[in-house]
């Protein structure tokens, strides 16, 4: 039987993957997606003359309500942050930088009357100062709590002494397909803007690699709605908007949220721990299709085949096996493999879930601990694992994370100063590495613009310092 099977690993640092491998069968490539960039202006275009209406159609629901409750939970995020580059020729020639002041606009809600507000990553990455303004036009200076780049979500805090509205995360995987939400936001700096749609799919992927899982609906989302809300028609924070799949960078049916139950999870582990906390299965294998199933020798078309089980993970110690498929967690149907990222998002180490399997045409639950991933993705280098004693030993250091795998685009420089797969990292921005969570939690403790500083072993021994910006 060929080789259909990519082994990937699903972490909760970076969005690795420790979950298991996924090879595409029959989807036909996808269109770019542009995520929304809030220094976009509109271009206002009249609407068409010809379009019908039928007067027999049914009533969208009264929105009034829900809308004014949302508005004032959501408001206006601005970052600054300082670049450098050429601003005439001559410095261009004479390779002069100059520093300059570049603002990027987005969105956020509130979620505590005590001042957290939860943003997209992206609106304000590489910020060096965040200011947010409530919908009553008052401005406060914002301090960052801690982000999470796989999900796109970061957490804010502003301190002021009033209670602040604030907007309830509801339970998104109660949220159906044709139900009604608002997109709740700020596009092109228009403070205050809501728009209504349905929910046209869920576990949506937009990456390629499997690893997110957004709410899709066709509510009208522009730049400047990054980090806004997407709200049911009670008022339950159900997402929190994020992208649109556009190839012009303006909305053209299609917008993208984070669920609400994956962004409540980041949260929360930032508050309590400061990192992603995310537990891991520890299966191998692929979502079925027509043809994985003919590959698979199954008549089953949906659902999540084992190919293989990691060691001494939760799926090995409950008794999954190779071949069994995988059609439930707990109560979240698995038919494709973002429903099984996207609900295991939802989850931390020690947890406990039922998985529903089919084995030789006979069902059966069985209960999982999700247990603490050992590899996690160290931006520039790529894959990185808990060392071993041994590992430690080989390279005579106490402390340590090893490099498992080089990113594609980094991997000639590392080679180049002696740094190979294998080799140890044991500092970042001057902070020692023990395991993987270290790893995490010193890049989550870097502020605004600071450089990452990371400490390698190379083949000589030597403990060699690379800074990057």
């Amino acid at each position: 039987m060929k080789k259909v099977i990519t082994l990937v690993f699903v972490s909760a640092l970076g969005g690795l993957l420790t979950l298991g491998g996924y090879k595409l069968f029959i989807e036909d490539e996808k269109q770019p997606l542009k995520v929304e960039q809030t220094s976009d202006f509109p271009v206002f275009v009249p609407a068409s003359t010809h379009n019908t209406i039928n007067s027999n159609s049914v009533d969208a629901p009264n929105f009034v309500e829900v809308a004014e409750k949302s508005l004032d939970a959501v408001v206006h995020v601005k970052n600054t942050s300082i670049v450098s580059a050429p601003v005439t020729m001559q410095d261009l020639f004479f390779g002069r930088q100059s520093q300059r002041a570049q603002v990027g606009t987005g969105s956020g809600v509130i979620i505590s009357p005590t001042g957290y507000i939860v943003t997209n990553n992206h609106v304000i990455k590489n910020a060096n100062t965040i200011s947010i303004t409530l919908n009553n036009n008052k401005v406060y200076e914002a301090e960052l709590i801690g982000t999470d780049e796989s999900t796109d979500i970061a957490l804010l805090k502003i301190d002021t002494e009033d209670e602040l509205p604030f907007m309830a995360f509801g339970d998104s995987d109660n949220a159906k397909v044709g139900e009604w939400v608002l997109a709740v936001g700020n596009p092109f700096n228009l403070n205050s803007t809501v728009t209504a749609g349905i929910i046209s799919a869920k576990s949506r992927d937009l990456t390629g690699q499997h690893l997110q899982s957004f709410i899709q609906t066709d509510a009208a989302v522009n730049p400047g709605n990054s980090g806004g809300a997407l709200v049911n028609t009670n008022g339950d924070l159900i997402g929190i908007n994020t992208a649109i799949s556009s190839r012009t960078g303006s909305y053209i049916g299609y917008s993208f949220a984070v669920p609400s139950n994956i962004a409540r999870k980041i949260v929360n582990d930032i508050m309590e721990y400061g990192n992603v906390q995310n537990g891991i299965l520890g299966v191998v294998g692929t979502a079925l299709n027509s043809r994985a199933a003919e590959e698979f020798k199954t008549n089953i078309t949906e659902g999540f085949y084992v190919s293989d089980v990691q060691e001494d993970t939760g799926a090995d110690r409950a008794g999954i096996k190779s071949g069994d498929i995988i059609k439930k967690i707990d109560n979240v149907s698995i038919n494709k493999f973002s429903d099984l990222t996207g609900y295991l998002k939802t989850k931390s180490p020690n947890d406990v879930v039922d998985v529903t399997l089919l084995r030789n045409g006979s069902e059966k639950v069985l209960s999982v601990t999700l247990l603490k991933p050992t590899t996690a993705l160290l931006p520039t280098i790529g894959v990185i694992k808990n060392a071993t004693k041994q590992d430690l030993k080989q390279n005579r250091t106490d402390y340590g994370v090893k490099i498992l795998e080089f990113d594609e685009n980094t991997k000639q420089y590392w080679n180049r100063n002696g740094v190979e797969e294998g080799s140890i990292v044991t500092k970042i921005n001057g902070r020692k590495l023990n395991s993987v969570d270290d790893a995490q939690t010193a890049l989550n403790m870097r502020e605004f613009n600071e450089p990452l500083q990371i400490e390698v072993i190379n083949n000589a021994g030597e403990k060699i310092i690379y800074n990057f910006r």
